[in-house]
Parts: structure tokens; sequence; C-alpha cells
């Protein structure tokens, strides 16, 4: 057999799921994307079918596969939306509940009493995160504490949580790895940063059983291996994931690909703009718009919103970053498609924009699910000002892509 030629990276975003087959050279050979469908059930609340994250990934790797050929694979690098939680049962591989979207607001009050608890200053400390319901902590409490049955069942280690990429080496390894790499762990506000270990004090104050936690590992690992059957489309996955015969982690396989890289999207955006020197600063814009600054070895301690995390790198000695996040970005361009039926598609605001010399005295405020960084306000909501007869929608869709400048020039 010839050299393997390429690497499949997946990438688990917010809003869609995508594969990009790339050569060695860093080319794109061939890509795939799928939108999927999110859930409002309350204001401010927001969730996804955790089947619909694997289905719909699973389906855009397969049609890149299918391009290029399975056995031309060399690795699989994954890369993930992050804070959204899922919760399964360690059994039967199901879902106990939808993902929780990293946007979701239901456990703002729950973050007030923690600051009531003085755990803030604690938790900034030693997660290096603002107290706020962005992260997983009080998501993964939420679910223990409303679906019935779940504390029980996790008390007796029978419930899994993982951010999504934890879901998916999951589902790929067909159940036989449950891990992560620190760059999402660094996201759920139960991992102590200065330790690389999740911090028990957190998960004591949150009543979250360890058992339920998966394994960290840096970012740059071999964390398991996929049939490449499986990719292929060439066997027949049952509900949880699982199928008969499946070799899981360890062990080389003509018949398997490695996963050998896993990291945060923003970490990961970082990394691939070459950010890995001490002062290195990127911006990216997709649902949300998030910037990260390298910080080395150093571990920065903002007095400005600003929250601490780990940077993606390709040793076991983890770098930092500091990170602003503004949660909506792209999705404000979503709601004017699919919401306010403004547009058709999300490159017509470009033209809308520039028809237009300004956005005539309009400004929306995008905070649909609260305001991140610098003001970390969950109960923010969405509001638009200015608005006179002479408002056309030429002047609201400018106002609201200059929502998206403004945030980011806070944050910068």
């Amino acid at each position: 057999m010839g050299e393997k030629k390429y690497i499949l990276s997946v990438d688990q975003g917010t809003t869609s799921s995508r594969a990009i087959i790339f050569n060695k050279d860093a080319e794109i050979i061939v890509s795939n994307q799928k939108e999927f469908e999110q859930i409002y059930p309350e204001n401010g609340w927001v969730e996804q079918r955790a089947e619909d994250i694997w289905n719909s990934e699973l389906e855009v790797i397969r049609q890149c596969v299918a391009s290029v050929g399975v056995e031309n694979i060399a690795a699989i690098g994954i890369t993930n939306q992050r804070e959204t939680t899922i919760v399964w049962d360690k059994n039967t591989g199901e879902p106990i509940y939808h993902a929780i979207v990293w946007q979701c607001r239901r456990t703002a009050k729950r973050i007030d009493e923690v600051k009531k608890d003085r755990m803030e200053d604690y938790i900034r400390e030693n997660t290096g995160l603002i107290a706020d319901p962005y992260f997983s902590a009080t998501k993964i409490e939420w679910i223990l504490e409303n679906v019935e049955g779940a504390r029980e069942k996790a008390e007796k280690g029978e419930l899994l949580f993982g951010t999504v990429d934890t879901w998916l080496i999951w589902k790929l390894t067909e159940g036989k790895v449950h891990a992560t790499d620190y760059t999402n762990a660094s996201r759920t506000m139960l991992f102590n940063i200065k330790t690389l270990e999740w911090d028990e004090k957190l998960l004591d104050y949150f009543g979250i059983p360890k058992s339920m936690l998966p394994e960290v590992r840096p970012s740059s690992y071999i964390f398991g291996d996929v049939r490449k059957s499986l990719l292929a489309g060439d066997v027949n996955v049952n509900d949880s994931g699982a199928s008969a015969g499946g070799l899981g982690a360890g062990g080389e396989s003509d018949n398997t690909i490695p996963i050998a890289g896993v990291a945060g999207d923003q970490q990961s955006a970082l990394f691939g703009h070459c950010g890995f020197n001490a002062g290195d600063v990127k911006n990216t814009y997709g649902t949300g718009s998030f910037i990260l600054m390298n910080t080395g070895e150093r571990q920065v301690e903002s007095k400005n919103g600003l929250i601490t995390t780990i940077a993606a790198s390709l040793s076991d000695d983890v770098q930092y970053a500091l990170e602003g996040s503004v949660f909506i970005a792209g999705a404000a361009v979503q709601w004017l498609r699919d919401e306010l039926k403004m547009i058709k598609d999300a490159s017509d605001t470009y033209a809308l924009s520039v028809n237009v010399p300004d956005s005539n005295g309009v400004y929306v405020v995008s905070a649909f699910t609260g305001l991140g960084a610098p003001y970390w306000n969950p109960y923010a909501r969405g509001t638009v000002f200015g608005i006179t007869r002479g408002c056309k929608k030429e002047h609201f869709v400018r106002a609201t892509l200059e929502s998206v400048a403004y945030q980011t020039n806070d944050v910068i």
C-alpha cells in the first residue's frame, strides 16, 4: 500500500457540521457542510439534539471520504463547538437530554447563587474562567437536577458527560474511548488549569460525580482508532453508535485510522493561524466572534473581563491564552435570514449594506443570548435603537453587521 495522502478534519460547529480533507501541504482537497436544527424551548434557552450533531457530522465525513477513498486517510483531527454539554447513558449510548448549547442562559440564576456563595474568585483563580452560564458546569448540574432519575444514575456511574469533542470521539470509537483534550476541558468550569486535573472542590460544589468526566489528554495525542468501514459507510450503526467488531482504541490495524489531534474550535483557530508565540492574536467570526491571544507559559489573569484558557500545543507542556468571547456574530446574520426573512442568503448582507452610506442612526445590540466579554451579563437581551420612518431594510442589515464590529472593538 502506498503512502497515505490525506488528513480528515472534523469540524463540528454550533449551527453546522463540516468535514474537510487536507493534503500534507495543508491544501483543501474536498469539503462538505450540513446545517442542523437549533431548538429554543424557552426564552434564552438553546438546545440541539446530540443525535443530530453526530448524524450530520457522520454524513459529511462519509461524503468527503467517498471522494478520496478511505484507504488514503492517514489520520483524523477533531475541532468543535466547546462548552455545549451532552450527558448520555454509559450502557445504551442514548443521550438523556438534548445537548445544552454554550449560548444557553437557563442557569443564570444558579450563577447568581455561585456568586453569593463566594465561589467566583475560586473559579477565576483555578479555572481561569468567569462564573457564567456559558460554561459547562451549571449545564451538567441542571441536567442532573431536572432529568428524572439522572442524579441516581450518575451516582451509580451510569452516566457520561462530554463536550462535543468527547461525544464525537466516543461515537467514532464506538463507545471505546471517553476522553477530551486540555482546551475543551478548560471550558467546563470544572478543570483546574494549574494542576491540569478535574478540580475536586468544584465537582463537590456542583454535585457532579467524577465518574461522569472524560480522561483529559494533550491536544496532540492518539486518542483512539476509528474503523475505516464506519467512515466509508459500509456498516450499519445502531442507535448507540456501537457496532459489532469495533476495534476502538489501542493497537494498529490496516482496518483503522487514528484520531490524532483534538482542540476546541477557537484554540484550533489560533493554532491554525500559526499563533504559536506569546503575543500572537487572532479573531474568528463564526456563530460568535472570539479573539484569542497566546500568552505562552504565563497564565495571565485579566482585570478587564477577559478569560484565561489553555491554548492548543504540540507538547504536553501547555500554553495559555487570553480570550474575549462575543456570543453573537454570524448568528445575527442567520437571524436576519431565518427569523426576520430580510435576506435569502448570508451573502446578501454585503450588497444591502454597501447600498447605503451608513445605518441612518440605527443601532442593533445583538444580545440574543446575553452579553459575553467584557460585560458578562447573562440577562441582557437584544435591542434595536434609532428606528425612524426613514429606516430601510438596508439600514437594518448594515446595523446588524456593525453590531459585530462594535462588540469586537470592545474586546480589543
